[in-house]
């Protein structure tokens, strides 16, 4: 993937929704290729009408960077929106992952950051700059690791929109 150096940090984004209702997504953590539940948060997607994931994975990557921005505020303080990660990792293709780097470099200037887009059905992984996906072997592990990283995203994004799901059936 062409990194600096391998990532201390972590952080994978993935949307979820029904048909386009109640998007929610979510953002996994690893640190030191560990999990770090409690760095993991969740986004309800605002203003988006009708399925757009490249919208709604652009507008929780900016919300998740401009918390970074914002966190040396004292009152909005969170710990796991204050550290930088090394790699972020975007669950679909070229087009979630364009969305992505757009809302980051709008947001803030991150030039030590690598994002990197794993999709599902091949295992390739996209690279910014880079026309053809790069494809790791199956038993990397580097593959691996990515794959663990977005499938917690996902099972944490799913579990908020069932959660979600649940209490607007309760209120009707």
């Amino acid at each position: 993937l062409n990194l600096e150096s391998l990532p201390v940090r972590i952080e994978c984004f993935d949307v979820s929704n029904i048909q386009g209702s109640q998007i929610v997504a979510s953002m996994s953590v690893f640190v030191d290729a560990e999990s770090k539940r409690a760095h993991y948060r969740t986004f309800a997607v605002r203003g988006l009408d009708g399925q757009d994931d490249f919208a709604a994975m652009g507008q929780v990557v900016a919300r998740r960077f401009a918390r970074l921005r914002d966190a040396a505020a004292p009152d909005r303080y969170d710990e796991s929106f204050a550290s930088v990660p090394n790699l972020v990792v975007i669950d679909g293709g070229k087009g979630q992952l364009a969305a992505a780097l757009e809302a980051i470099h709008a947001t803030y200037d991150l030039p030590r950051v690598a994002v990197v887009a794993l999709a599902k059905r091949e295992e390739e992984v996209f690279v910014p700059g880079r026309s053809a996906p790069v494809r790791l072997e199956r038993h990397d592990p580097g593959l691996q690791l990515l794959q663990r990283a977005r499938d917690e995203a996902h099972r944490f994004a799913l579990g908020f929109h069932r959660r979600r799901r649940d209490t607007r059936a309760f209120e009707s």
